[in-house]
């Protein structure tokens, strides 16, 4: 477990983290809990409650929380910056040719069969967190609970979580053999035999011991770099100019993020047509094919937002000049923040790992997210295999309604082959993604 090796496998998670954060968090499970061994299952799933708690991507909060548990500070920064780097770059580059030439057809043919093997990962993460996590029929219940209330009522996932941890831990201390769950996070076996625990075991993992000191620099260092690049904006250009407005709204956008990416996206839109005149009308769901499309967390389609908005409102500048400056500092609020929640937040997590009553509350938790996980592969498969999905509300009900006659076959057996191929066969991800990829884009051309 070197920080060379440890480099080369978040440069791999980072290039291959398609499919929003079920797809993402379903390769980190594979590759660092299944295929490494470096962290276990009962720890992944503790980290992995933590970040759903926060505001932000919590696939790419996870990514610096488990970098941190291997390497440190300096291991934090590498994975959650290289699970951002490939889809900012791409995204970057995207938006370029969005704007000067407006053709993205040659990006959708490459990606086409890459989403259908992303479906299969997805729905691959839902069965194996689903075995370990759903311990017994009151866990099962939890999970189909929170899957009825995030799918059909919109419920708001936040308070999901919230309910669950407090069923939980209340739980926990009324029935502590139901919802133990298995050391709390559905433990696999092999809990033990990773490289954190045997690091721990050697006393390696000293920098995991909460420390108010810590807190104070961590606190102090990452708020500067929050803010002090906004102030100089501010001083320099002023309120009204596009720099200042974008990095005072997306800074705003970093800490109401909670639920995902979906949970906001209708809300930048809105202020960045209606408001600022950054977007035209329509222009947000091409970013949001884009994000799709690329790796990295679904919120990079705030860089395209941020492009387009200061390509419009260029000043003295060249608009392409402008666009990718605005792009850096969009991105720059975005994700500043998702380091701070973890560098400051996640040693005291680390030292509630033995709680017994916070366990039962975060087993319940990981129940829920069982749930919510298996929300997201069936919203992804649905509009994957149709090019068509009206959503429909009835009362609090809302129901999404395929057009039958939108139905996608060639993505309905791609995703079939490569479920096939990764369940039955056991065949690795890049190949299944790379050969997905070259049949999609045989498929995408031929079909006009």
């Amino acid at each position: 477990m070197t920080f060379r090796e440890a480099f080369r496998v978040w440069l791999k998670i980072g290039l291959l983290s398609f499919g929003g954060p079920a797809g993402q968090i379903a390769l980190m499970h594979r590759v660092l809990v299944e295929e490494k061994r470096w962290i276990s299952e009962s720890r992944f799933l503790h980290a992995l409650n933590y970040c759903m708690l926060l505001p932000g991507p919590e696939a790419q909060q996870l990514a610096t929380y488990v970098g941190w548990l291997l390497h440190r500070t300096s291991g934090g920064l590498v994975a959650g910056l290289l699970f951002i780097l490939p889809g900012a770059v791409v995204t970057l580059a995207l938006s370029v040719l969005y704007a000067g030439y407006n053709d993205l057809t040659v990006v959708q043919a490459v990606f086409f069969g890459i989403k259908a093997a992303v479906l299969a990962v997805v729905i691959e993460a839902v069965l194996r967190i689903g075995r370990r996590a759903l311990t017994n029929k009151f866990m099962v219940a939890i999970a189909g609970i929170a899957f009825a209330a995030i799918f059909f009522f919109a419920a708001p996932f936040p308070v999901i979580v919230i309910l669950a941890g407090l069923i939980g831990y209340v739980g926990g201390r009324l029935r502590p053999a139901i919802f133990a769950g298995g050391s709390g996070h559905g433990a696999a076996a092999a809990d033990g035999d990773d490289a954190l625990d045997a690091a721990s075991d050697s006393g390696q993992l000293a920098h995991t011991r909460p420390s108010a000191a810590r807190a104070v620099r961590v606190a102090i260092i990452c708020l500067a770099l929050w803010f002090a690049p906004i102030a100089v904006l501010m001083v320099l250009l002023g309120t009204a100019h596009v720099f200042t407005q974008e990095s005072l709204f997306f800074s705003k956008m970093a800490v109401v993020t909670f639920g995902g990416a979906y949970a906001v996206l209708a809300y930048v839109a809105q202020q960045a047509v209606a408001t600022y005149g950054w977007l035209a009308p329509g222009e947000m769901l091409d970013g949001l094919g884009m994000a799709e499309t690329t790796p990295g967390p679904l919120i990079m389609v705030v860089q395209f937002v941020g492009f387009m908005g200061a390509y419009r409102n260029p000043g003295m500048l060249d608009p392409m000049l402008a666009g990718v400056l605005g792009a850096a500092i969009t991105t720059w609020v975005t994700f500043v923040p998702c380091f701070l929640w973890i560098f400051l937040g996640a040693p005291y997590i680390e030292a509630l790992r033995g709680n017994k009553s916070l366990n039962a509350a975060l087993s319940t938790i990981t129940a829920a997210i069982v749930g919510v996980v298996l929300n997201l592969a069936l919203w992804f498969a649905i509009h994957v295999v149709f090019a068509k999905v009206d959503q429909v509300q009835l009362g609090i009900l809302r129901l999404y309604v395929p057009a039958w006659d939108t139905v996608d076959l060639v993505a309905l057996a791609l995703t079939a082959v490569a479920l096939i191929a990764m369940l039955r066969f056991k065949v690795g991800m890049i190949p299944t993604m790379s050969v997905a990829a070259v049949l999609g884009a045989a498929a995408f051309y031929a079909a006009g």
